[in-house]
């Protein structure tokens, strides 16, 4: 992991103080009933959240380098253990649904317990005596950011579960321009000329291991649609009869939308010949002008293929950033508590692609695999990242669930092909 080496202690206590108090934001709304469940094995309870990041800072931390430190619980070690094998066994990823014990109160004194301890360890000169340390504490606080976006993204998936269908919170005050609109945002093709690019992460800040090194890679010229692919859009892919053709889909997504009768994106619901969508705040009428979202891999490429064209790379997509960043720096990021993406908008005068950071995460057509000299960190650190490169596919972008001091351009993210819960959409290309 890269970052600029900062050991003032002030400065990262602030951080530190900031980014855990997010997370139990994320969690008030929260009944002790939503914090156990699991309905599915990609989410874990938002308890077990709460118990993991704080691990992360205990085991990685604490228990190495603080002399004396005692541990809240011995079995927590157990509990809260994701996918470390160097860090001993953990309960099955399928089984943390069945934690209904330790109570939620003993998880929020696990975490006090802890922060106590990281506060003492912030506030004194512990990071000038080891500034290797301070590698790893910027490490837990962006793993911690990772769990804000699947705390948001879990949540909304549990909720949905419910026949109630409950809101997480109420609907924004504010107006959202061009919400329930059947208005679609002006799109435009971008083109982007063929040439050497560099991509991966380059110079100060921190970055993931699989954002390393930064290299050069020759693109063919293409062009990119400037904002994403809007419910609207696929909309027309359905009432054409998109998920009944198979010469639109990979066989092995054809053989799953057979098996679960896909339809529609998840979290589409129709009633008589409207279109609703389940939200964070509830059902409300499908925004037409919205980014599509909640769609694999396999429902993306499906699309490209019935629309004529094709998914970025997700070097295309860095390449794209790079020509075309956009000015305002804009972006529906997990702090606007919209938790939804919005309409693209596009200034008259300047084209730039809309929506690079922010609202969806979006498919590419890209293998998640080591950038040439990728290194793997020793230890148990090492088994962050490198370890999952097989069988899985980029996406790049950040969503609405995504904290926005987490995210940058070379940020990899990566999801098996048939996962929907988080806020994916699409952006197309065509040679």
């Amino acid at each position: 992991m890269q970052h600029a080496l900062n050991t003032q202690p002030e400065l990262y206590l602030a951080r530190y103080r900031a980014v855990r108090r997010q997370t139990e934001k994320l969690c008030a709304p929260l009944t002790p009933e939503d914090t156990v469940m699991q309905p599915m094995v990609d989410v874990s309870p938002p308890k077990w959240h709460l118990g993991h990041t704080t691990w992360f800072f205990e085991m990685f931390i604490l228990q190495p380098h603080v002399s004396g430190y005692k541990h809240f619980h011995p079995q927590y070690a157990f509990l809260f253990n994701s996918y470390y094998n160097s860090m001993g066994s953990r309960i099955a990823r399928s089984d943390r649904g069945t934690l209904s014990r330790p109570p939620l109160q003993d998880i929020y004194a696990y975490r006090q317990h802890v922060d106590q301890y990281m506060e003492k360890v912030l506030a004194d000169t512990l990071l000038q005596e080891k500034p290797e340390l301070a590698a790893v504490l910027e490490l837990g606080l962006q793993h911690e950011q990772q769990h804000q976006e699947l705390l948001v993204t879990d949540i909304k998936y549990i909720l949905s579960c419910n026949p109630l269908l409950p809101a997480y919170l109420p609907s924004p005050a504010t107006a959202v321009l061009g919400l329930f609109s059947e208005k679609q945002p002006q799109n435009r093709w971008l083109p982007v000329p063929e040439g050497l690019y560099t991509v991966g992460h380059r110079g100060q800040g921190f970055c993931f291991d699989n954002e390393l090194q930064a290299h050069q890679v020759f693109i063919p010229a293409f062009e990119a649609q400037a904002a994403p692919v809007t419910n609207g859009e696929y909309l027309r892919f359905m009432q054409d009869g998109g998920y009944a053709d198979f010469r639109h889909w990979l066989e092995e997504g054809w053989q799953l939308v057979q098996a679960q009768q896909w339809q529609a994106p998840l979290y589409w619901l129709q009633q008589e010949d409207q279109w609703f969508q389940f939200t964070l705040h509830g059902l409300q009428p499908l925004d037409l002008a919205a980014p599509v979202t909640h769609v694999c891999f396999y429902e993306a490429l499906a699309y490209a293929n019935w629309s004529g064209h094709r998914l970025l790379t997700e070097f295309e997509w860095e390449a794209l950033s790079q020509k075309y960043p956009n000015p305002l720096a804009t972006g529906n990021f997990v702090e606007s508590e919209r938790y939804q993406p919005v309409p693209a908008v596009f200034p008259a005068e300047q084209p730039y692609a809309a929506q690079l950071l922010g609202n969806t995460w979006e498919w590419t057509y890209s293998s998640y695999l080591p950038y040439p000299h990728f290194e793997t960190a020793p230890g148990a650190i090492g088994e962050y990242n490198g370890k999952f490169m097989i069988n899985q596919m980029v996406l790049r972008g950040g969503s609405c669930a995504t904290p926005q001091n987490h995210i940058r351009p070379t940020y990899r993210n990566f999801f098996h092909a048939d996962k929907r819960w988080q806020f994916t959409g699409i952006r197309l290309a065509k040679r």
